[in-house]
């Protein structure tokens, strides 16, 4: 270590987890900050054979795909659609809707290696190639398991059921292995980022409520790859469309979530008659945000029925709800309710 310099970017460190003693020796030499910037796509604390988790000494963060609003040069964190939407001030938005332009918005999704080829072909060989290599190489690191083939093709699996209650019987259904195995293996995809679990939001003013977790693909351009999906495809099938979405706003939400100045705790709120919220926002601990999701371009009262309930359990907590829709502006439902045009997300302020 006293080789390298001042500073250093050690990439892949999940593959070498014994380094992690000699980075601590030589942090606890020289505290100064900024020394080593390491990375790798997997979460390396995870690594089963780490030798140390430089607990007090190394800060996490997780790097996402781009967000639709970097992608359209919204670098400052005050100015996202999240910022605004946690202040409680919506945006007076008016505009066309989008279609198909969001279709294609949400088959792209966010790889900058993907988004970087020429045609929807190429981009989704990239997200393929992408899942063979993570599945191959960073798997191995984390779980000595034997049925790697099953994981590309659980994957898939679970691109069609993104935004769905997680049910470990439906993903292991198509495959020769116990429910616990597959269990096992979709906690591994989670730790190389390829799927997400959002937890259920509890209230002690509410009842019946479902316990089980979201399950949401990582990135909406490599679920459609992988479902053999491009955007044409995509806008014709409108219930595949409306999952997918759900998940592209979801992980739009969390992008945005990353650079914010307070932590964002993520869950879904669903009871046993139906009536549901796909997104609540937890900020600081103390600020309850719900988001839903519609792939039409309007909104009726009923589509708010989750977020009042929201509402009313949060009660002085509760600063916003809205209704994220492909429609032309945005409207006042009610007390701190608002339908809003997707494009919002990535519109600046």
């Amino acid at each position: 270590m006293d080789a390298l310099p001042d500073r250093v970017v050690l990439d892949e460190v999940q593959r070498v987890p014994a380094l992690f003693t000699s980075l601590k020796a030589a942090i606890d030499r020289d505290r100064t900050p900024g020394r080593f910037l390491l990375t790798g796509s997997a979460n390396v604390l995870l690594v089963p054979r780490l030798a140390d988790s430089l607990a007090g000494r190394m800060e996490t963060i997780r790097l996402h795909p781009l967000s639709q609003a970097e992608l359209a040069g919204i670098s400052d964190p005050a100015r996202t659609f999240l910022a605004r939407l946690v202040a409680g001030i919506l945006p007076a938005s008016t505009g066309d809707r989008l279609a198909e332009a969001l279709a294609a918005r949400v088959a792209a999704g966010g790889f900058p290696a993907a988004l970087a080829r020429s045609t929807g072909r190429r981009r989704a060989a990239w997200y393929r190639d992408y899942v063979d290599t993570i599945v191959q190489r960073d798997v191995r690191d984390l779980s000595r398991i034997r049925s790697l083939d099953v994981l590309p093709r659980l994957l898939a699996v679970a691109a069609s059921q993104t935004s769905r209650l997680l049910n470990v019987t439906d993903l292991a259904g198509p495959f020769q292995l116990t429910q616990p195995t597959i269990r096992d293996y979709v906690t591994l995809l989670e730790r190389v980022f390829l799927l997400d679990e959002i937890p259920p939001w509890h209230s002690n003013r509410l009842s019946r409520l479902v316990k089980a977790a979201r399950l949401h693909m990582g990135d909406t351009g490599l679920a459609c790859a992988l479902l053999g999906v491009d955007a044409e495809a995509l806008w014709a099938d409108r219930p595949l469309y409306g999952q997918m979405l759900e998940t592209f706003v979801v992980q739009e939400l969390r992008r945005l979530a990353s650079g914010y100045e307070d932590p964002v705790a993520f869950h879904h709120l669903r009871d046993r008659d139906g009536t549901e919220v796909d997104v609540v926002l937890e900020v600081g601990g103390r600020r309850i945000v719900g988001v839903e999701v519609k792939a039409a371009a309007s909104v009726r009262t009923s589509d708010f029925a989750g977020l009042r309930k929201l509402r009313d359990a949060a009660g002085e907590r509760f600063v916003a709800g809205v209704v994220l829709y492909d429609g032309e502006a945005t409207h006042p439902f009610g007390d701190a309710l608002w339908a809003v045009p997707i494009r919002c997300l990535w519109e600046p302020s």
